[in-house]
Formats: C-alpha cells, structure tokens, sequence
C-alpha cells in the first residue's frame, strides 16, 4: 500500500452524533448502559442477557431534513449522515456545494456484515404473519448488502467507484486496502472509506442464540467514514491531513478441525500485523499503541491480545475504545481508526500532549501523550484478522 492521507472524519457512534463526542467517549471513558434493555428499535425486555448500545435518540432529520428519509432503513440513514458529515469535515463539500474535486472523482468503499438483516427481518414477517402482497415494495431493495452504499452515493452525488465489502469485523480495514488499490488506478480522487452496522433485532436473536451475550459481548452500532487521497492531492488543494495510513496486512488461519466454522486464532493477528508493519516498513518498536478490537467476548478477545503481545513484545499498550462504543461488527474497524485519530491528537478536539484516553479502556501498557504511530487490528470470527498501520502526519 502506498501511503495515503486522512482529510477528514464523519462518525455517528453510540456516544453520539459527530467526532467531539466520539472523542469525548474514548477520553472519559464514558460508556452507554449496555445492561439497559430499552431500545429505539425493538423491544429489548425479551433479552434480559443483552448488552446492546444504540445511537440513542438517532435523528436524521437534524443532518439530512424531513424529505426523502421514509423508505430507508436505520443502517442506511446512519451511514449517509457519516458521509455527509465526512465531506464536509475534508472540506470536499461546504454549506452543502461542491468546494474541491468534482462528484465524478469522489465515491465510496464500505463495509457491513449484517446490513440488510433488518429489511430482511421486516420482509419476512410480513410474509409470514400477513400476507406478501402486503411486503413494501420500497423496502425491497434495502435487502440486498450494498443498498446503503448505493443510497450514499445518491444523496451525497458520488459518482466514482461505489463499492461495499462484507468481511465481518474485518471489513472496514479490508476496505481501506480495497480504496488504495482505486486510488492508485485514478479511479477516483477521493474516496469516503469505512463501515456502518446498525442494531436490529434479528443480530440480537442471533448473538443470544450462539450464547455470545451470556459470554459478555457488548453489542453497538453506528457508521464511521474517512476520506482518503493521494498526498499529493491532499496539498495541491492544502487539506488538513488528520493522518497517514501507511500499511496493511491480512490474514486468515483455519480452524484445528475441519468441522469448526467460528473460532479465535492469535497466529491469524500475529501474521496479519507482521505484513502490516512490512507494508509501511516499519518495525514492531516503531508502534506506540495499537488500538484492538476487543469487545468483552473472551475467547476473542484473549486471543487478539496473544496475537498482539506475540508480535510486539509484553511492553505493547493495547486500548479497547469498543468497551466504551460496544462491538459494531462491519464498523469496528473503522471506529478504531477514529480512535487512532484521536489518540494522536490530530483532531480539532483532540488533547495532544495530554491524557488522550480512559485508563478502564487501557488493556496493556501505557499510553504515551499524543503517540505517533498506531496499529488498528480487527479479529474475525471465523479465523481472519486484518491489521492497519498508522502514523500522525508531518508537521
């Protein structure tokens, strides 16, 4: 991967609407009632085991206004106002305009691993308990995974590549390989990159049916998007570079029996964050945290933490900003990335040179103020692990 520059963020996170309180969250510590069963979108009495955390309160209308929101569904609504957000933020849009590049060089790769649950969920029920031809035609197309990519693309007049990755809690750093590979062909001079995974009760039923709640995993949502350019780009017009994205690795190990299908696997991390460090020539002593993706689910996240501390020695910091924003699957990897922002104080909002996070999200280590370099790693449930190295920008 060729080194890429970050020029902007948009996030709605369980903390909230907007970067201040992401930052806010992953500073304090301060973490939504995973335990509470209300829910803006379905009745969570019936799972007294959840640990689930909304973008409670979501309005759409505050960003995006009153017309055109009806037929579309939450994860889509999330992921357009995070687009929007992001444009503005990279100073590619203003007041609503056009103010750098064009809507044929500008587009999108995002991730999601259950998106389309909801309308699939909706559509069935419907069928089943009804009648289908009582199904609304206009939430059809919100069953297929890459609707809220496409709807994105339409509000925001995005007309460059348009591309949706489904790797599970993967997904979001893969997609960021997927871009650089775009940016280097001039496909586009900017591409929004980064996931959205929105809480429905179908993704409830399913991680309470595999006993994953009752083993401690915390259940979030949200959208999180950068945009990325070319460096070169990125002063030819003097953005605000936020970051560098300078490295990626992948990996996947298969299960010790051939029946397993989910299963933690540290060699899959520690092979994954080896090729990360060799994409940006890096060392492993050049990494002064890693933001991981530890969530609450044990087996996971103990096996992360081993292929961590393998490949940079027991001395690593390793952070858990998911403990306070809660395991957001297709989005994780993105959060993360807004965490190394963050954490590097490159952020209006940020606290360079001061504490930059919660101690309770501290797993390993200790933190520098302001770090300038940070590894984001992802752990996947079926043996894949994806890691991305970053480093603040030059000054």
């Amino acid at each position: 991967m060729r080194e890429l520059a970050v020029t902007g963020v948009g996030v709605a996170s369980t903390a909230g609407v907007g970067l201040p309180a992401f930052i806010e969250a992953i500073q304090s510590g301060a973490r939504p009632p995973f335990r509470d069963v209300r829910s803006d979108t379905f009745d969570g009495s019936k799972y007294p085991l959840a640990g689930i955390a909304e973008v409670r309160g979501f309005d759409p209308t505050k960003y995006l206004g009153n017309k055109g929101l009806r037929s579309l569904d939450r994860l889509t609504k999330l992921l357009i106002v995070a687009t929007r957000l992001a444009l503005h933020d990279s100073g590619l849009k203003k007041d609503g305009a056009w103010a750098a590049s064009s809507p044929d060089r500008v587009g999108i790769v995002v991730s999601n691993a259950y998106g389309s649950l909801e309308a699939i969920t909706e559509l069935d029920r419907v069928a089943t308990l009804e009648d289908a031809r009582y199904i609304n035609p206009s939430r059809f197309p919100l069953t297929v995974s890459n609707t809220a990519a496409g709807y994105a693309s339409i509000w925001e007049d995005l007309r460059a590549v348009n591309v949706s990755v489904s790797d599970g809690n993967c997904g979001a750093l893969d997609a960021l390989e997927c871009a650089s590979v775009f940016l280097a062909q001039s496909r586009a001079d900017a591409l929004l990159v980064g996931g959205a995974e929105a809480m429905s009760e179908a993704l409830v039923l399913a991680f309470d049916r595999l006993g994953a709640l009752a083993n401690g995993a915390r259940l979030g949502e949200g959208a999180a998007l950068i945009a990325i350019e070319k460096p070169e780009m990125a002063g030819s017009r003097a953005a605000n570079i936020l970051a560098m994205v300078a490295g990626y690795g992948t990996a996947f190990v298969p299960p010790e029996r051939e029946g397993s299908l989910v299963h933690a696997t540290p060699d899959a991390v520690e092979q994954a964050i080896a090729y990360a460090l060799a994409d940006a020539a890096m060392e492993a002593r050049d990494i002064e945290v890693v933001i991981s993706g530890a969530c609450g689910l044990q087996a996971f996240d103990q096996a992360e933490l081993t292929g961590i501390l393998r490949t940079l020695g027991e001395g690593a910091c390793v952070v858990a900003p998911k403990l306070a924003l809660g395991e957001t699957l297709g989005a994780g990897g993105a959060m993360g990335i807004l965490a190394a922002i963050a954490l590097m104080g490159a952020h209006a909002g940020g606290t360079a040179g001061g504490p930059t996070v919660a101690a309770d999200l501290v797993l390993r280590g200790a933190l520098r103020a302001a770090p300038r370099t940070a590894l984001v790693t992802s752990l996947g449930y079926y043996g894949n692990a994806s890691a991305l190295v970053m480093r603040a920008p030059s000054r």
